[in-house]
């Protein structure tokens, strides 16, 4: 029994661009109120973790259930996120960090307890990157609310 060490994997500049460029693609997709752009960066495959534990399985179901949100309870917001981090596990893999915030439809500031941590996989088949797993989860930073501050601020700066 052999034991490997683990190198971190290089990345190249235009699969990172490519990546984020899926994670910028998606917030466009919640901006036009568009389920099915929403879904467009994910595999067939895909998994998605909402905020509320909600998951959804391929790239339908993350449309239609996004389609619904809009049309009914997200109708006119507007979703600003952040790549903090993209890592190469491999040169197909990647895990990619990012932040995001929501402003709610008529209000033109964020609306702090929607800030959200995002985790996604990003998988490359064919020579085409494309999400295959999303975790949302609310950043709560229980106890240490300057943490919280420091997010929003952060989000604020691209609006």
């Amino acid at each position: 029994m052999s034991l490997q060490t683990s190198r971190p994997q290089t990345s190249n500049p235009a699969d990172e661009a490519a990546i984020r460029a899926l994670y910028q693609q998606q917030l466009d997709g919640w901006n036009r109120g568009d389920g099915d752009a929403f879904a467009a960066p994910y595999t067939e495959d895909a998994d998605f973790i909402g905020f509320d534990g909600t998951h959804l399985k391929g790239r339908r179901e993350i449309a239609s259930f996004h389609q619904m949100l809009f049309d009914k309870y997200l109708r006119g917001s507007r979703l600003v996120g952040k790549v903090r981090s993209v890592r190469f596990l491999t040169p197909d893999v990647a895990i990619m960090h990012a932040v995001g915030g929501t402003v709610m439809p008529g209000r033109s500031d964020l609306e702090p307890d929607r800030n959200s941590i995002h985790t996604i996989v990003a998988i490359k088949r064919n020579a085409e990157w494309r999400f295959t797993a999303f975790q949302n989860s609310r950043a709560q930073f229980v106890g240490r609310p300057e943490l919280a501050q420091q997010l929003t601020e952060e989000l604020r700066q691209l609006l």
